[in-house]
């Protein structure tokens, strides 16, 4: 494995030591058969599940985020686990139909529980869990809520099973990933989505695993900066990628035309919060009025634009 600008933290390692020992002891709360998440091979050893454009439920258990995996001719990494331990599970019974090879990488793509609850299901593998150097933190801030919200949204029993898994390798600028054959690039990106947003590109299929750094379909969230959102899309139109696989949308589409629509919605934000700004207008006239054409286009528009607006106003009040 080369890596630049990386490092393992003792501590993260200590952590999940006494995860595993707990798993050992106890078992891991995995259904006896697991029914495989179907999923799709969007190019030679590159497969991915898409999830669903809904919020997390007890009907959906989780599976609204797209996850998947990537196998080489030594190890498997998998990116991004999904939104429940049972989707986890289900994602490596998926993997186990379609090769016996390790499971050594679990890759993160950000710090949203819809991508990451699913860890859990792979304690047995002994990974490294990859992420972006400000994951970590993150999760300390946010984890306890996580999993109230999804005992909440789905119930205690399917709640029961969550770990807040931390990471053993952590990027903060660029990483290498062998599998054996197959190299995967990992980059550490500046505040967009989130703060801790990652990317992987599959060097031999020129795939990129864009994580919520690309929404297609269903409308995007902004929990980092819109502004530098905007100029990383610029940036990762010059990975030398052909096909991406979106955090939500479907399971992989041409890259970078993909990005038209979420550069455009996201444009429009910026457009209309100075407009209204500059008329010396109130975040709630923002709400009611910024990119409300922008509805027919995407999927729970009405659930996130509220939230995107109210969160561009507020970064760009301080131009």
């Amino acid at each position: 494995m080369a890596a630049a600008a990386t490092f393992l933290q003792p501590s993260a390692r200590a952590a999940l030591a006494s995860v595993w020992l707990s798993v050992w002891l106890f078992g891991a709360a995995a259904p006896a058969t697991a029914d495989p998440l179907p999923v799709f091979e969007v190019a030679p050893g590159v497969f991915v599940h898409a999830g669903r454009h809904e919020e997390t439920d007890a009907a959906n258990g989780g599976d609204i985020a797209n996850c998947g995996f990537i196998v080489g001719d030594e190890a498997v990494a998998v990116i991004d686990s999904g939104g429940s331990p049972v989707v986890g599970h289900r994602l490596r019974e998926a993997i186990r139909i379609h090769t016996d090879r390790p499971i050594r990488y679990v890759v993160n793509t950000h710090m949203h529980p819809d991508h990451i609850l699913g860890n859990v299901a792979f304690l047995p593998d002994r990974p490294d869990f990859v992420a972006h150097g400000n994951l970590q933190a993150a999760l300390a801030a946010r984890g306890e809520h996580y999993r109230q919200a999804f005992d909440t949204a789905v119930g205690a029993n399917a709640a029961a099973e969550i770990r807040i898994i931390p990471p053993t390798i952590v990027v903060a600028d660029r990483l290498e990933l062998d599998l054996g054959g197959r190299v995967l690039d990992l980059v550490a990106w500046p505040v967009a989505h989130t703060d801790n947003d990652l990317t992987v590109l599959d060097r031999q299929t020129k795939t990129l695993w864009a994580g919520d750094l690309l929404f297609m379909e269903r409308a995007p969230a902004i929990d980092g900066s819109v502004l530098v959102w905007l100029s990383t899309l610029d940036a990762l139109a010059a990975e030398p990628a052909t096909r991406v696989v979106p955090g939500h949308g479907p399971p992989s589409a041409p890259w970078p035309d993909a990005a038209m629509d979420l550069r455009r919605y996201l444009g429009r934000l910026v457009e209309g919060v100075r407009k209204v700004q500059a008329a010396h207008g109130t975040i709630q006239q923002a709400v009611e009025t910024v990119a409300a054409d922008e509805a027919p286009r995407w999927r729970l528009f009405d659930s996130y634009n509220p939230r995107n607006v109210t969160a561009a106003f507020a970064e760009l009040e301080w131009e």
